[in-house]
């Protein structure tokens, strides 16, 4: 049997076992011209739109190594073997992978398997203690100096000797500790004990630093989302004069962003929590054209005064589910481009027929790779409204 030409030896020592990763055995081209291929295919086979339609935009690639600043690493006490296990799961099963390091995972966190399998080894807890929340920040805005917080979750109380310990590893290895003993909203800070629970990341192209708590939502790849946040901008062409409306706009990640060019920015989150932090980050980094709103995007209400108003440019960054039901107030809005970022293509194939049967016409796609060595696949597509169909014909 011989190796196909895209074959590459995995770097990885455990990638035949471990399920963190997929494709490291194909080289980096090949992995990104197979998610355009799927791309490319779900926008044919489940939105009927031809490949030929509309322009392939170069990928947006970053780092392959030591990119992933956020990831929940399972743990198992393992008697046989006599140790504590901490890693992702494997491909094929429920077993932790036996690793003493990871190569995917960013600077700051890497380092830290061995120390933490040497660590919950010694807490008399360990049995009790089935995952750990691993979270890196940014120090600086221009180089990726990690800062990192750890959340460990415990099924039961943990005594003072082993928080002790926790505390300490934190102070060794400068970290932020966290506790979850219940549910995500029952998490705390254990070190240190002063100052506000939160890590930071920066978009220095637009002059920006982001705060963020470790157990929320971030893209997961720094250096793409920086240049995924210029490619949005770029892409819809912003203007002084543009009113934005970010769907789906987390702690406002685009939003700020879209914020420093053009008129003012309305940005819509299901969580009341991600909206507080979009806020707190408007407020942070001087930014007063801003306003950020808590709806149930998949249940909206047509006369809430944000719904109703009418805006130049739309962008939206639904979950996996998509967005189909937003499309009612994308057409209504008056808008005459909507950026999409998706992390399925399945529902961006399916939400992109029904905007071009509501007058919505795709531009342009391509992938963003924010999980190199995985067959996950983001992706951006620009739809531009038809002549036709423009501002003032959809509000009758």
């Amino acid at each position: 049997m011989t190796a196909a030409p895209e074959s590459v030896s995995p770097r990885c020592a455990v990638f035949e076992v471990c399920g963190g990763c997929s494709r490291q055995n194909l080289d980096g081209g090949s992995q990104l011209r197979e998610k355009q291929s799927v791309l490319q295919r779900r926008l044919l086979e489940v939105g009927g739109i031809a490949a030929e339609t509309y322009a392939l935009l170069p990928p947006v690639t970053g780092p392959a190594w030591n990119y992933r600043r956020k990831a929940r690493l399972a743990v198992r006490m393992v008697r046989r073997k006599g140790c504590v296990l901490v890693g992702f799961r494997e491909k094929r099963g429920n077993y932790v992978t036996v690793m003493e390091a990871c190569e995917v995972l960013a600077h700051g966190l890497a380092e830290l398997i061995r120390p933490l399998r040497v660590l919950l080894d010694g807490l008399e807890a360990r049995e009790t203690i089935p995952q750990i929340e691993v979270t890196a920040g940014e120090a600086q805005g221009r180089a990726f100096s990690p800062t990192a917080a750890l959340v460990v979750r415990h099924l039961r109380p943990l005594n003072p000797g082993d928080l002790n310990r926790l505390t300490e590893f934190a102070v060794q290895w400068s970290l932020q500790m966290y506790l979850q003993p219940a549910g995500v909203d029952s998490v705390f800070r254990l070190y240190p004990r002063q100052g506000p629970d939160r890590l930071y990341y920066h978009l220095p192209q637009f002059g920006l630093r982001l705060a963020f708590h470790p157990m929320d939502f971030l893209q997961i790849n720094a250096a793409v989302n920086r240049r995924a946040v210029r490619l949005v901008t770029d892409l819809l062409e912003l203007e002084p004069r543009d009113r934005v409306l970010d769907l789906f706009c987390g702690l406002g990640n685009f939003s700020l962003p879209a914020a420093t060019i053009c008129e003012r920015v309305t940005g819509v989150e299901g969580s009341a929590d991600m909206v507080a932090r979009a806020e707190e980050n408007a407020r942070a980094n001087g930014l007063q054209n801003t306003r950020f709103v808590t709806a149930d995007l998949y249940r909206w209400n047509t006369d809430a005064p944000w719904a109703v108003e009418e805006y130049t440019k739309i962008l939206i960054d639904p979950p996996r589910s998509g967005a189909l039901e937003t499309i009612p107030l994308i057409v209504a809005s008056g808008a005459n481009k909507l950026v999409y970022v998706s992390c399925n293509p399945e529902t961006l194939a399916r939400d992109a027929r029904e905007l071009a049967r509501r007058g919505f016409n795709l531009k342009s796609a391509g992938v963003m790779d924010m999980f190199p060595h995985t067959s996950h696949i983001e992706s951006v597509a620009l739809f531009e409204r038809l002549p036709t169909q423009q501002s003032g014909q959809s509000r009758t």
